[in-house]
């Protein structure tokens, strides 16, 4: 387990999916990733909220399915929306939610919902839910056949990205096997729209969305559009869930991050490179050079961006960065790094 910090620039003037709603516009949120949910409520009691912490960003909460080895990956296959994991059951996490919000801190959830699990096979999801990938058979939502991209809509033999200079590709194909959901389908649209807002009932603050670059953004946009304002018993009466988007977006792709921000706040990849190659002095990289550091460096505007030094995917080689990227494993630089964000 781990905790990541995660800064939320730029508050004033926002619009509404990119306030994040924490409590006196609080910057930093941490990213608790893998705890339990009771642990989740203990930190903010213990530390988060004593401390002033903005918020949470936790692990996917929905079932998923169970990979051999308990790979932290197989939270990113969903079996069904029901709340129950390895963190906890949906009376957990409700109880989490209540009590981070009693202390000010408010819970971001990390959604999956460009695609269920990996192509092939069958089971039992963490929830007990039985699924069967080969015939495309998810009882527990439920989803069928008709609920997913086919290989027609993809354009390749096999359904699977092949080509990221063909938005297409990205977006109606497999992301590496994972079953790419039809998010053009009123019927699957509304079924995701439920699952957030029933977790916008419990009192979450808004999302982490997952693989945001593999969906289209008018799709996005016809979820987002049937998003229930927030919980009254934790945040002012009409405040829009905060939307925070995975797109990662070094250049060089058919798809850009700009597609995206009318929507939210992107997850801003090119911070976590690019602060790493300063810290570590690469490519001639010094701290006097710093200043401009920012939209100055090719970055999104601060209302737009969500940034952190490290994320879950890039602390393991996934994501962007590469060798840049600074982690716990480099501690001194790690901390170094962290206590210039906060002075």
């Amino acid at each position: 387990m781990s905790m990541i910090i995660l800064l939320l620039v730029g508050l004033s003037g926002t619009l509404a999916q990119h306030a994040p709603n924490t409590a006196d516009n609080k910057q930093a949120i941490v990213h608790l990733f893998e705890w339990r949910w009771a642990d989740i409520a203990a930190e903010c009691e213990r530390f988060l909220g004593p401390y002033g912490f903005g918020g949470v960003q936790v692990s996917p909460p929905n079932e998923n399915r169970v990979v051999s080895n308990r790979p932290w990956w197989e939270r990113y296959q969903p079996i069904s929306y029901h709340l129950n994991t390895r963190s906890g059951s949906d009376e957990d996490f409700k109880d989490m939610v209540h009590r981070c919000n009693q202390q000010g801190v408010r819970i971001y959830a990390d959604v999956v919902i460009n695609h269920m699990c990996g192509a092939g096979g069958s089971g039992h999801g963490t929830a007990g839910s039985h699924f069967n990938a080969d015939s495309l058979d998810f009882p527990g939502v439920p989803f069928g056949p008709n609920d997913f991209n086919d290989c027609g809509t993809c354009g390749t033999s096999d359904c699977n990205i092949h080509n990221y200079g063909d938005a297409n590709q990205v977006r109606n194909c497999r992301l590496v096997a994972l079953l790419d959901l039809k998010l053009s389908s009123d019927y699957v649209r509304g079924k995701i729209a439920d699952y957030l807002n029933y977790m916008i009932s419990i009192g979450v603050a808004g999302f982490r969305v997952d693989a945001a670059k593999h969906m289209w953004p008018g799709d996005m946009a016809a979820i987002f559009g049937r998003l229930s304002d927030l919980n009254t018993a934790y945040f002012p009466s009409g405040s829009r869930p905060f939307i925070a988007m995975e797109v990662i977006d070094l250049g060089g792709e058919a798809i850009s991050a700009s597609e995206y921000t009318h929507m939210g706040r992107i997850t801003e990849f090119k911070y976590s490179a690019q602060i790493g190659s300063v810290f570590r002095k690469q490519n001639g990289q010094k701290l006097s050079h710093l200043g401009n550091f920012g939209e100055g460096w090719g970055m999104l505007s601060d209302n737009n961006a969500m940034v952190f030094v490290d994320n879950h995917d890039n602390q393991r080689g996934h994501g962007a960065g590469g060798s840049s990227i600074l982690t716990f494993r480099d501690s001194r630089l790690y901390k170094l790094l962290d206590y210039s964000k906060m002075v």
